[in-house]
């Protein structure tokens, strides 16, 4: 392919990448789509740009695969340290003191190859303790990831945010590696989800969604965040990246500031500030 997209190329390519995710690319970002499609082009021996124009808008599977290779999947176990703590110091206590029925169901959405659903499951088994019922849904618009999360194997380059404690309870030392044990691994549920559509997941206490809206335009961050609102229990939790914000947005979240932890909070339902 030439090494640039024209004009008009770059529209159609921009437009049907929207359309399938929310995903926004501007001039900006325009070399990053160039380099994703050329690696396409490569691997499945297309031509030309308007041949896998073509292609894309006939072929759901290779969207997919296009969609996978646009994304950007940067992540580390407990990343964030002021938000895992505002999670350890805060909201596990308030959800124990409301949750009667002793169930705690969390979401991870774009959960990449897995470090954010898994830390916060380590961190779920250690603080509630037994008697409690933990699901955590992983979800991720890239199938790549979604497998290698799936396994559960991390080379030990990958692992050194994991507390000691917790790398010896809920990791397998393997030589060149850790294994996610079957206890951590058994609470944890991957799926694919593409978060410009309707996912049909509901009552969550938590979701997280962080450095995930920032690729999204403001119509789809601002349909996004309510897709999550609805899905959200009375008075649950919403986690998004440091560098994000809902500010200007329209939705319910009530902003929430907890020590130095910033986060949102569906303030409304039957439960009552204390």
């Amino acid at each position: 392919m030439s090494d640039k997209l024209n004009d008009l190329q770059f529209k159609s390519f921009r437009d049907i990448i929207y359309n399938a995710s929310g995903i926004h690319f501007t001039d900006v970002n325009r070399p990053i789509l160039e380099n994703r499609l050329r690696d396409r082009l490569r691997k499945t021996s297309i031509a030309s740009l308007d041949e896998y124009l073509k292609k894309i808008k006939t072929d759901e599977t290779e969207l997919k695969n296009l969609l996978d290779a646009v994304t950007t999947n940067l992540t580390s176990f407990f990343r964030n340290k002021v938000h895992f703590d505002g999670f350890i110091n805060h909201v596990i206590p308030d959800l124990k003191k409301r949750k009667d029925d002793r169930k705690i169901k969390l979401w991870s959405a774009g959960c990449s190859t897995g470090e954010e659903p898994y830390s916060l499951g380590m961190v779920l088994l250690d603080k509630l303790g037994p008697g409690w019922k933990i699901e955590i849904i992983a979800s991720d618009i890239s199938f790549n990831v979604l497998m290698k999360a799936k396994e559960g194997f991390y080379q030990k380059t990958k692992t050194t945010g994991i507390p000691p404690e917790y790398l010896s309870r809920f990791m397998i030392d393997v030589g060149d590696g850790y294994q996610v044990k079957d206890e951590l691994k058994n609470i944890i549920r991957f799926d694919y989800h593409n978060l410009s559509n309707d996912s049909g997941l509901r009552n969550f206490d938590v979701i997280f969604c962080r450095n995930v809206i920032i690729y999204f335009d403001a119509v789809a961050q601002e349909n996004v965040v309510n897709a999550f609102y609805g899905a959200t229990n009375d008075y649950g939790y919403f986690f998004i990246g440091h560098s994000e914000s809902l500010f200007g947005m329209k939705t319910k979240y009530k902003f929430t500031k907890v020590g130095d932890t910033c986060l949102y909070m569906k303030k409304e339902g039957r439960f009552k500030d204390e």
